[in-house]
């Protein structure tokens, strides 16, 4: 049965390094070729933006070639839509997660049904609009 997938920001920068911090169990969902690997159009904005500030210095791939790479990975390239914006105000807005990337990515997920695999602790605050895996 295969399973729609949002990678988050952090996981598809490890997934284009090869990194051992994406644990086997999410290895094998991403590979897994019946399941449907997403990554987003607001992933690359914050790639580059943080690359642009110095809060990415030992990444050093372009935005283009992370989209490429990704394409290759046979991963589906999702671009922000207005309903991800609309869908934005159902996502609660937490003191302790503010991040406006995060908060996104959630209200992508919520709105396309798609269960975000990241190792970000702050999603599990919003469990109950979206699934999150990892």
């Amino acid at each position: 049965m295969s399973l729609n997938y949002l990678l988050d920001t952090s996981c598809l920068i490890w997934f284009q390094e090869n990194s051992p911090k994406i644990p086997k169990k999410v290895m094998d969902i991403i590979q897994d070729t019946e399941n449907n690997i997403f990554f987003s159009q607001i992933s690359l904005f914050e790639i580059a933006i943080k690359q642009k500030i110095g809060k990415l210095p030992l990444f050093v791939s372009t935005v283009d070639e992370v989209y490429h790479q990704a394409i290759k990975d046979d991963f589906v390239f999702m671009q922000l839509q207005n309903r991800h914006l609309s869908c934005y105000d159902k996502v609660p807005l937490y003191e302790i997660h503010r991040d406006p990337f995060d908060r996104l990515l959630i209200s992508t997920a919520f709105e396309e049904k798609l269960i975000v695999l990241t190792s970000d602790q702050n999603f599990k605050l919003y469990t109950d609009i979206i699934n999150v895996f990892w």
